[in-house]
């Protein structure tokens, strides 16, 4: 385990590997920041709203989400394009976690700022539809998806909880979700997650500097232990797919020490999958 960037995030999450750029990318959504570091050194952009989850479109072309929708950013240019409005008129809402499905769809959560139960919502965009697929989540997260993209799973951070959702072959949703996790026994909150090569889901969990690998059984196999108690999303990446990227934040903390809000660099046993790129 190293620490991959030492700027301090507030609310670091939404970390992604760009596999055309061989690149992280991830957010400080507090701050208003979208970061990454590459071999020239760390570079990052201001929004002047509050940006947290993205996908790629091509190889100078994320598409973001925000507390107003979606937008397409230029990473050379560093300009954001309005794509979308969600929410939009709702000002006490903004985005949160989100992920590109294999089919090429972009999933993305909406919550309360002040994290109200049920104020958020989980969307999807696919070639240029928009549907509301999910309501009254209080903090959506863990947005990922089966290999074969016939599952996604999403949580609802606050209640412990993670679901699965069967899709059909364009990614929408057919039947209905059922539970996958409950980690409410264990006092265990389940946020940003990310799925490997085989199946399993890799969870970051709030509060518990840990990120936990669970079988499609639900059973935890693996846990890997980070100095940011905050852990909020994972993402795998690098020449082999097995760097595994995890954000941390300060929010919440009373007195932090330097560890929070920084972002780890750990080596994963199991090989993740390359983002697919978002269908426009």
């Amino acid at each position: 385990m190293s620490v991959f960037d030492d700027r301090v995030c507030e609310l670091g999450e939404g970390p992604f590997w760009h596999p055309e750029r061989s690149q992280f990318f991830w957010f400080d959504i507090l701050n208003r920041r979208l970061l990454t570091r590459d071999a020239n050194g760390p570079s990052e952009w201001q929004f002047e709203g509050m940006a947290s989850a993205a996908g790629w479109v091509d190889r100078e072309r994320m598409i973001l989400a925000t507390e107003i929708g979606l937008s397409l950013f230029n990473i050379a240019e560093g300009t954001l394009e309005p794509l979308i409005e969600v929410e939009g008129d709702d000002p006490g809402t903004r985005s949160n976690d989100g992920r590109a499905d294999r089919q090429g769809g972009f999933w993305f959560g909406t919550m309360g700022k002040k994290a109200e139960r049920r104020r958020g919502a989980i969307y999807r965009y696919y070639r240029g539809e928009l549907r509301r697929l999910v309501t009254e989540i209080s903090i959506p997260n863990a947005i990922c998806f089966t290999p074969d993209g016939r599952t996604a799973y999403f949580a609802d951070t606050p209640s412990h909880k993670v679901w699965r959702q069967p899709l059909d072959a364009d990614g929408w949703p057919e039947g209905e979700r059922r539970p996958f996790l409950d980690l409410s026994a264990e006092g265990l909150y389940p946020d940003g997650a990310v799925v490997d090569a085989e199946g399993g889901l890799w969870c970051a969990l709030w509060s518990s500097g840990r990120v936990a690998r669970f079988d499609a059984e639900g059973r935890m196999t693996h846990h890997l232990d980070l100095p940011g108690k905050n852990s909020t999303c994972p993402a795998f990446g690098g020449a082999d797919m097995r760097d595994l990227l995890v954000t941390s934040a300060l929010e919440g903390m009373t007195d932090p020490d330097a560890a929070q809000g920084l972002t780890y660099l750990l080596r994963a046993p199991f090989v993740g999958i390359p983002e697919p790129c978002v269908i426009l």
